[in-house]
Order: C-alpha cells, then sequence, then structure tokens
C-alpha cells in the first residue's frame, strides 16, 4: 500500500522538474480520485450524462495540466482534487442548462456515509450549492473548506482535520454547523429544499 509520504515525495520531485514522478505518481492517485468520482456519480441521476471516469480524468488534467505544479503533499493535492471536482461538476451542470430550467436537473445528495448530511433526503440543485458554498466561503473560509474536502473530496473526518491542520472535534462541528447553514440557505422548508 503506498504512504502519504510517498505521494508526497512524487510530488515534490515533479514540482522540482522531474517528468518521470508524474508517471509514477498517476496511478497511485487514480484510485483514489475514482473512489471520490464513483460517490459523485452514484448522487446522479442513472441518466446524467457524465461518468466518473470522465470526471477523474478531466480533474486529473486540470491538476496536472499547469506548466509549474505547486504540490506541496499529498494533503494539498487531494484538497486542490475536491475544488477542481467541484468545478467539473457545476460547469458540466451548467453548459446542461440545468440552473435555468429548473426541474430535472442535476441532482445531489449531501451525504455523510450513510447518513443524510442534511436534515431530508430531497437533494439540493448542484448550481445553488455552489452558489451557497460560495457564499458560506465569505461568511467562514474554514467550514466551506470542511463541506469541499468531506463532500467534493471525498475525505473522511480524521483526514479533512489533517489537511486543515485543526482536531477532528472542530472538523466534526464545522461540519454539523455548515450543514445546517446550507439546509436553510437551500431552502430548508421550500419546495426546492435540500
Amino acid at each position: 500500500m503506498t504512504t502519504s509520504e510517498d505521494i508526497t515525495c512524487l510530488l515534490q520531485a515533479w514540482r522540482s522538474g522531474d517528468a518521470a514522478a508524474l508517471a509514477a505518481l498517476a496511478p497511485l492517485v487514480y484510485g483514489e480520485l475514482r473512489r471520490v468520482a464513483e460517490q459523485h456519480m452514484r448522487r446522479e441521476r442513472p441518466d446524467h450524462t457524465l461518468q466518473a471516469t470522465a470526471l477523474v480524468h478531466e480533474a486529473f488534467l486540470r491538476l496536472t495540466g499547469g506548466a509549474s505544479p505547486s504540490w506541496q503533499d499529498r494533503t494539498h493535492f487531494f484538497k486542490a482534487a475536491a475544488r477542481i471536482m467541484r468545478h467539473v461538476l457545476v460547469d458540466h451542470a451548467r453548459a446542461r442548462g440545468y440552473a435555468k430550467r429548473g426541474g430535472g436537473g442535476l441532482r445531489i445528495s449531501i451525504e455523510d456515509g450513510a447518513a443524510a448530511v442534511l436534515a431530508e433526503e430531497r437533494a439540493p440543485d448542484l448550481v445553488a450549492l455552489d452558489e451557497a458554498l460560495g457564499r458560506l466561503e465569505r461568511l467562514d473560509p474554514r467550514q466551506h473548506q470542511v463541506v469541499e474536502l468531506r463532500f467534493f473530496g471525498g475525505l473522511s473526518v480524521e483526514e479533512t482535520a489533517e489537511v486543515l491542520g485543526v482536531s477532528a472535534i472542530t472538523v466534526k462541528r464545522d461540519w454539523r454547523s455548515a450543514r445546517a447553514w446550507l439546509f436553510a440557505e437551500l431552502g430548508g422548508h421550500g419546495g426546492s429544499a435540500p
């Protein structure tokens, strides 16, 4: 099993100009990116046009396509991957015109494992969620990062705590608070509520 240190060493070697490091890195991170993408796709409608493989490939291209990689370590890389997957999914939703047409749009379920993250089972519109996350980022950047890492990055409470450099208890508290805020922000009790 590959360690976090192995990935970090390869990222640093790649950043230093070792092109072979990227070739060695790709298979190590692909599985994790694939797992996260599959989690996202399980939340989507059965007839959704974006597949997990396409999401992984697009995210990986965006992560590695820059001329000068800036990844400091594994956690920094996967934090960026979470943000990029979010953007890929939102870009896809916008391109399909779901935000303006309303019903039948790209719908997601904000879940933490088997338990619903928000109080109800209905799913928020992905574009509306993205806009709400933008507002949350201005109000509480750490809560925004917790949601992005947990939901879009697929990280556990412990992994999120490691990435952010805070305790697991802090992540749990921010996660609860952000979910409640998002629930209210996305309509809570009304027709388009999550």
